[in-house]
């Protein structure tokens, strides 16, 4: 009975879903035997059934196909049908198993699965990884956007990594990344029914099923060390997806950046009221007095609806959502350099104080330093 199952929803891919389905067949350190692949086959028109089957043969791993047209299909309902499929599997003999999930267009590395049950014995829930294009065809794309790609990746990382000082929480420690994507998530079976499984929405169930795990208080850890490739086309098969993006940027270069690449000051407020909340339900406070609510702008009728919710999570979510002080307001590309050189210099002068508090905490009785998690058990 397997033990991994890898979930991946596929549409129109005769040419990629070979390397795909080669890559997860050569895992190495986990054995053939732990592992299932569910290939959910939605609107195929191009041969990529025949190509499937075709294939199936020489693969090592155990794999079960299936096939459906659906005139409403979407890509969140598509990675949905196709992780409900592995959760059934895991529920015939392994309900303590592993769900991963990858796209047809992508290939994960030959340690892909061992480096997710690695991040996963280490006390967490779920297990997001990061992406890269395939260099040939990242090679095809224009330069302005990679430009662009270059900016914004320099400031996301930047704003990573002010998180992490400032809002540090124990299971996802420095380094991290942001990326939520289903070219590489991995999640225990508890986990995935506890946050409702994956939410069948038209764009963005990869993070959408990232934030249900996050209000159910699932522990999410964002290893930089999974990486898998994925397509640089431009023609994707998830209308709103990755290669409609990487288009609208070729066409309207000054198009918004992704939203959560806000203005600093705004990013710096919302870390460290995360920190600060986080530390108000670690004491107790947060459900028992309301005083942060005129802070974030939200009613005292509406403050109370969120402390009655279950979870820390959700109470997060709530706040977020509630405040008109943590709305994010995305960047133009424009702004990017200013706004990475006052990142710079803001991380720098936190680290440098961060030591300092460090180096005086060896010698009295000092308050925590600012990169110590504010919650050992606290939700990312």
């Amino acid at each position: 009975m397997p033990r991994c199952i890898v979930a991946v929803p596929v549409r129109n891919e005769v040419d990629r879903i070979g390397p795909c389905l080669r890559a997860l067949d050569g895992q190495a350190e986990v054995g053939t035997e732990a592992i299932g692949v569910v290939l959910f086959l939605n609107n195929c028109t191009d041969g990529t059934a025949q190509a499937v089957a075709a294939l199936a043969p020489s693969l090592r791993l155990r794999l079960r196909v299936i096939e459906r047209d659906f005139a409403g299909a979407q890509a969140g309902w598509a990675r949905r049908e196709a992780m409900e499929a592995a959760a059934a599997w895991l529920e015939e003999g392994a309900p303590d198993g592993v769900i991963l999930t990858t796209d047809a267009d992508s290939r994960v590395p030959p340690d892909w699965i061992a480096r997710n049950l690695a991040a996963l014995s280490r006390g967490v829930d779920a297990v997001a990884g990061t992406i890269a294009l395939d260099e040939d065809e990242a090679a095809r794309l224009p330069e302005a956007l990679h430009a662009r790609g270059r900016l914004e990746g320099a400031y996301g990382d930047l704003l990573v990594a002010l998180e992490a000082l400032i809002d540090p929480v124990a299971h996802d420690p420095w380094p991290r990344h942001a990326t939520r994507s289903g070219a590489s998530l991995a999640v225990r079976l508890p986990a995935y029914r506890a946050a409702g499984g994956m939410p069948a929405v038209p764009l963005g169930e990869d993070r959408a099923f990232a934030a249900a795990l996050l209000r159910a208080d699932a522990r999410l850890r964002h290893a930089p060390d999974i990486v898998v490739v994925t397509s640089g086309r431009l023609d994707g098969r998830a209308p709103g997806g990755a290669a409609d993006t990487m288009r609208r940027r070729c066409d309207a270069p000054e198009s918004p950046c992704d939203p959560r690449l806000e203005p600093l000051a705004r990013a710096l407020f919302r870390f460290a009221w995360g920190r600060r909340l986080r530390r108000l339900h670690a004491a107790g406070r947060l459900e028992r007095t309301l005083l942060w609510a005129p802070w974030l702008g939200i009613g005292r009728g509406e403050a109370r609806r969120i402390a009655r919710l279950p979870t820390l999570g959700a109470r997060l979510a709530a706040i977020e959502g509630a405040s008109p002080l943590l709305a994010f307001r995305p960047l133009c590309p424009g702004v990017l350099p200013g706004q990475i050189r006052r990142a710079r210099t803001v991380l720098a002068g936190l680290r440098l104080g961060a030591r300092g508090l460090r180096r005086l905490a060896t010698s009295g009785p000092f308050p925590p330093a600012l990169g110590q998690a504010s919650e050992p058990t606290g939700n990312a």
